[in-house]
């Protein structure tokens, strides 16, 4: 006994992603993609920064946030990007606003929760 094709759903609010997924997954043999509100036997979800949670973080402020994720000072930020204290001060208050955060561990935990860093 044979069953039915596995129809899954896409659920990426990244246009280009979601457009990419859809192209590689059209060729799998048993696998049907349906049109979102079409039921569905399972539904391909992308990271969570992709839900419109994604803070927009510049290159320099995700360097800035792993390193905030380590523990790192301001001064000691500035020492291994090779910037000044006052420049690491500006991209740290840059994620404290983006991130909605309260401090510094604040920061690091809600970059985890919306995926963007990996603890």
């Amino acid at each position: 006994m044979s069953a039915g094709p596995l129809l899954i759903a896409l659920d990426v609010a990244e246009p280009d992603l979601a457009d990419r997924l859809a192209a590689l997954l059209a060729g799998v043999p048993g696998l049907v993609l349906v049109r979102p509100g079409e039921a569905a036997d399972a539904i391909l979800t992308g990271p969570a920064g992709a839900r419109g949670a994604e803070p927009g973080l510049t290159p320099r402020e995700a360097e800035v946030l792993a390193l905030l994720a380590e523990g790192a000072s301001n001064k000691a930020i500035a020492h291994r990007l090779g910037i000044s204290v006052h420049t690491a001060k500006f991209h740290v208050g840059s994620l404290l606003d983006k991130l909605d955060a309260t401090g510094r561990t604040d920061a690091v935990a809600h970059a985890a929760r919306l995926g963007v860093i990996h603890l």
